[in-house]
């Protein structure tokens, strides 16, 4: 069954009737740009063909009850009490349970963008074949859905821009998760062929072609199915060095800074808080020149640029895994031109950038390698920049 076909089925069966339609977004992968979103700088995600289907029917009442075939619970709210269920406090958990918050937050942050709206009762249902945890933004996938299809039914007439803010609002202040925009503009503006280049500060963005297919490469995601959550202490930590550093470098974010700067932060900064910066700072450029490199050279040029990327959060911002390591060193190793965590860190994926060819070599000694380390079975499997959200039906 498609995930499309479960969230229909979903719905059916906890409301007996047929859906008004189905709406889905897709998850992303970030070629490059890590924890660079939320210091204002730029980023080079691409939406990939996995998706978050939400099935709607207005139910007639003043409610929004909410179901997902990755959880057994039914959830209600009033959509006027919204208000009163969020935001979540700082550091605290949602007071309804994790996963209907990115659901629920997004009707509220789109309220709140649009109190003058009409904002009917609805029964919503989630199903997703983005893998969860997988550092390919499931969490994104299930806004951009919710926030379209809401849209949709409530008549709003809101951009894309608009719905992925509302999204990064849901994401923030209605899980708690500190996450810049970057994921919910992936998934918003995904177009098949082509990463999004994003600058975070303006928003300003544009459509870069990646050429992967013209070249014979693809990218392989390997899922080390280490699980992470972007709310947990990790996470923060970085996001609050960071405010440190910019703080202590007289700058609004570390967006300001360029690598010609990074000598007077060693001076000024402790050395946990200076490798941030330098982490930041430097992936800013790597993404400034891996856009250039594929206007100018083509994919094949950007290899090294993925490697030294994840080399940067091994070392500099300590986010990578053992699992996440293992799989970079292998792919490479193997043939690929260069391979990089994606995600948030601490668990999740890694890509690989190979050669057509060589994909089933890399898989095979990935999976070996993993076996031999006592590690779980990785999922691997090849993605391709795709299309951003739409209705399905």
């Amino acid at each position: 069954m498609t995930a499309l076909d479960a969230a229909r089925a979903l719905l059916v069966e906890f409301t007996g009737r047929e859906p008004d339609g189905i709406w889905s977004a897709p998850g992303r992968v970030n070629l490059i740009g890590e924890h660079t979103d939320y210091n204002d700088g730029f980023v080079l995600p691409f939406a990939i063909e996995q998706r978050t289907y939400a099935a709607v029917v207005r139910n007639g009442t003043g409610e929004l009850r909410v179901r997902s075939t990755f959880a057994d619970d039914l959830v209600v709210a009033g959509v006027d009490d919204l208000d009163t269920v969020f935001p979540t406090p700082p550091g605290s958990t949602p007071r309804v349970p994790e996963w209907s918050a990115y659901v629920l937050g997004v009707a509220w942050a789109l309220r709140a963008r649009c109190p003058e709206s009409a904002t009917p009762g609805l029964d919503i249902a989630i199903a997703s074949d983005v893998p969860v945890g997988a550092g390919l933004s499931s969490s994104a996938a299930i806004e951009g859905a919710v926030a379209v299809a809401l849209n949709d039914r409530w008549e709003l007439g809101l951009d894309a821009v608009a719905l992925a803010q509302a999204g990064r609002r849901a994401e923030n202040e209605a899980v708690g998760a500190p996450t810049g925009i970057m994921d919910q503009m992936a998934s918003m503006l995904g177009r098949a062929d082509a990463a999004t280049f994003l600058d975070c500060r303006s928003l300003e963005h544009r459509s870069v072609p990646t050429g992967f297919a013209a070249a014979g490469l693809e990218v392989l995601v390997i899922d080390t199915r280490v699980q992470h959550a972007h709310s947990t202490g990790g996470y923060r930590e970085r996001h609050a060095a960071c405010e440190l550093g910019a703080r202590s470098l007289g700058v609004a974010s570390l967006r300001d800074l360029t690598v010609h700067d990074l000598p007077r932060a060693a001076q000024l900064l402790d050395a946990d808080v200076f490798r941030r910066v330098r982490h930041v700072v430097t992936e800013n450029q790597r993404v400034l020149d891996t856009v250039a490199a594929l206007t100018e050279q083509g994919p094949r040029a950007i290899g090294e640029l993925l490697t030294a990327s994840h080399s940067s959060m091994r070392d500099d911002f300590e986010i990578s895994v053992p699992e996440l390591d293992t799989a970079v060193d292998t792919a490479r190793a193997a043939g690929a031109l260069g391979a990089r965590m994606t995600g948030g860190g601490f668990g999740g994926s890694a890509i690989a950038l190979v050669s057509r060819d060589d994909a089933p070599a890399v898989t095979v000694s990935v999976r070996a390698r993993f076996a031999a380390a006592g590690f779980r079975p990785p999922t691997i499997f090849p993605v391709s920049p795709s299309v951003g959200p739409r209705r399905d039906c």
